[in-house]
């Protein structure tokens, strides 16, 4: 199964039509949403083309393919145009590893969630990024965390391009989102 995961849309149809474009581009089989949907928020200016419904009704098309994480941005009222469910994480197997999906408001890689996982994806910063941290136990056994931050799509932050990231079998791409360049990758 090949997955697209994008975060921090915030109410941009320019930039969720292109989301979209990318999506069916790929040939994913889910559109993993990590939060911060349609509202802008009070830190941020309007995006390009801001307009929640028409955005709310272009994803409401793929809705049988959307998995959506609720960010920081997101309320109760968001889910009365949405065709899908809003959930506070999302935790899955995928290639053999334990996937951790959040928003990144409350768990990201200075403050994992406190359970098993190998790899945290999350927007939140709208900074794009994939690192690998390795720790030690108490027992002296090396184990490794991926923590990857999918970036903005609609308001990219420190001079980052607008992003999106493609988890395809055991491979993760960072991938800017209108020209589909590859930024960071890393096999899993």
């Amino acid at each position: 199964m090949k997955y697209l995961v994008a975060s921090d849309l915030h109410g941009s149809i320019h930039y969720v039509d292109i989301l979209i474009k990318r999506f069916l581009d790929e040939k994913a089989d889910k559109l993993i949403l990590l939060g911060d949907l349609y509202y802008h928020g009070p830190r941020n200016a309007l995006p390009l083309d801001y307009n929640t419904m028409e955005c709310a009704n272009l994803l409401n098309q793929y809705k049988d393919n959307i998995i959506a994480v609720r960010g920081n941005c997101d309320a109760e009222v968001d889910q009365m145009i949405s065709l899908f469910k809003f959930i506070p994480q999302y935790e899955s197997m995928i290639a053999g590893k334990k996937f951790f999906f959040s928003h990144g408001h409350i768990y990201n890689k200075d403050n994992p969630p406190d359970v098993d996982f190998d790899i945290l994806m999350y927007g939140h910063l709208h900074t794009g990024y994939i690192v690998l941290h390795s720790y030690h136990s108490e027992l002296g056994k090396e184990f490794q965390k991926i923590f990857v931050n999918t970036g903005s799509v609609s308001l990219p932050k420190n001079n980052t391009p607008h992003s999106y990231v493609v988890i395809d079998s055991n491979i993760i791409l960072l991938k800017e989102l209108e020209s589909k360049k590859e930024i960071q990758r890393i096999q899993f």
